[in-house]
């Protein structure tokens, strides 16, 4: 099939959907895309102009690859980035168009950005996720992934003040706040999310998700509407929910990690090798390219000034470039999974957070596995224990986004993946922000960013 004719299919589906959806009361559909900064951006279309926007695009300027989570523009004149000249236009994805269930009369749908000719923008995050993934494929790899998301639902006012102060992990928390939790679990099932588990946090009021395993697109995709699924379900209840990496300063903050497994040709490759701990020799080299990474890593999944504020060795944040086999402490940490599980071996990069954009942290992460793949890199020996005692001369990950950005500057694996134009736009936005907060105190970085994300 031609691409006319692959193009008149989908105004064909799009007319199709527009009409369903009407007839169920859907008035607006959300079309998003998620920024260099981590924030979510959204152009609204009515349901009746759904098939023309999957025709024609809608348009949007190409500034937001350079804005900053204060909605300041970070330019790069020299990469042509920042120019009020210009227009994109966003791509609806049907594939993964949803009724929102907290938002009735809307509908979602994610965006792939292109330029008016209708070529691949080169800092779309999206398309960055999608060639990855397409990359893994042609050499027979197939990664699955999967999100927690933490979050803290939070009483109005400033300073906010928790939902509830019943204990971390404790059954009271889920009695106080039954119906607010039981609402989330309904309009997760209702928008065909799999919820895996849902429970309370550490830090008062807060609480995590986590959905099932899924190509890493699909997972970047969930995660987003998870989150603002969640969003929406806090204010139903009078509350707000901050999904930033420090809600307060000197709190326990919010992680976003990243669970992800392999197959080779349709076997799974993270049981039964030969290579460190069951790991089969191309599942090991994956996950050592990702550890080698993640000091460069960090500045895609650790985006915020606050993002180091959460990072503090002991708090189970994983503030240590290692790794370790069932070491809440480690950066990496593997998960083996119960041995009559099926698939259920998995890593978890447990440094990132909900300020970072999803579709770079996987298409990311899936460069510098295959980078590892590339390099016979393997996994030195697992940490045992709390690396700040146990193991004193592990190496930290960045203190601060400055340091970040530095290491990502330096890794020549991420800048190839990404194109010199995306990889400088993330640059500009990190140095845009740490110079920003250069001077701040740990206060005054949480309640900036408290709402933002």
């Amino acid at each position: 099939m031609g691409a006319r004719e692959v193009r008149e299919q989908r105004h064909r589906l799009a007319r199709q959907e527009a009409a369903r959806l009407g007839a169920e009361g859907i008035h607006a559909v959300a079309l998003t895309w998620v920024d260099n900064a981590g924030v979510t951006r959204v152009k609204a279309v009515p349901t009746s102009r759904l098939a023309h926007a999957v025709r024609h695009g809608v348009g949007m300027s190409p500034v937001f690859d350079v804005y900053t989570s204060d909605d300041a523009i970070a330019a790069v004149p020299e990469l042509g980035l920042g120019s009020p000249d210009g227009d994109l236009r966003l791509i609806p994805d049907l594939d993964r168009l949803t009724t929102l269930a907290a938002q009735p009369g809307w509908a979602w749908a994610p965006v792939d950005r292109h330029d008016q000719q209708g070529d691949p923008h080169p800092g779309c995050a999206r398309l960055f996720a999608r060639r990855m993934v397409a990359r893994a494929k042609e050499r027979g790899l197939e990664a699955r992934m999967g999100f927690e998301t933490e979050w803290m639902a939070m009483r109005p006012g400033e300073p906010p003040t928790p939902s509830t102060s019943a204990p971390a992990y404790g059954m009271t928390r889920i009695v106080e706040l039954s119906d607010y939790v039981r609402d989330i679990v309904q309009a997760l099932a209702a928008e065909h999310l799999e919820l895996l588990q849902i429970h309370p946090e550490y830090t008062p009021g807060q609480f995590e998700i986590s959905t099932a395993s899924a190509d890493p697109l699909r997972a970047a995709d969930e995660l987003i509407l998870a989150r603002e699924t969640v969003r929406a379900v806090t204010r139903q209840h009078g509350l707000r929910a901050s999904f930033a990496p420090t809600v307060v300063a000197g709190q326990v903050g919010n992680g976003c990690h990243l669970h992800l497994s392999l197959r080779h040709d349709g076997e799974d490759i993270f049981r039964g090798g030969a290579g460190s701990h069951g790991l089969a020799g191309a599942a090991e080299a994956f996950l050592a390219g990702v550890l080698d990474a993640l000091p460069a890593l960090m500045a895609i999944g650790a985006p915020s000034p606050a993002s180091y504020l959460r990072l503090v060795p002991s708090q189970w944040a994983g503030a240590f470039q290692c790794w370790g086999v069932e070491n809440r402490e480690a950066a990496l940490r593997l998960v083996p999974g119960p041995p009559d599980e099926a698939g259920s071996a998995n890593a978890e990069v447990k440094c990132f957070d909900a300020a970072a954009n999803p579709y770079l942290v996987v298409g990311a992460v899936i460069a510098a596995g295959l980078h590892g793949i590339d390099a016979g890199l393997k996994l030195p020996d697992p940490v045992q224990g709390d690396p700040a005692t146990t193991a004193p001369d592990t190496p930290r990950l960045p203190r601060s986004l400055t340091e970040a950005a530095d290491r990502f500057a330096q890794y020549e694996p991420l800048r190839s993946a990404l194109g010199e134009s995306a990889h400088g736009a993330v640059l500009a936005v990190r140095r845009a922000e740490a110079r920003q907060f250069a001077d701040a105190d740990p206060e005054r970085i949480a309640s900036a960013v408290r709402w933002r994300y």
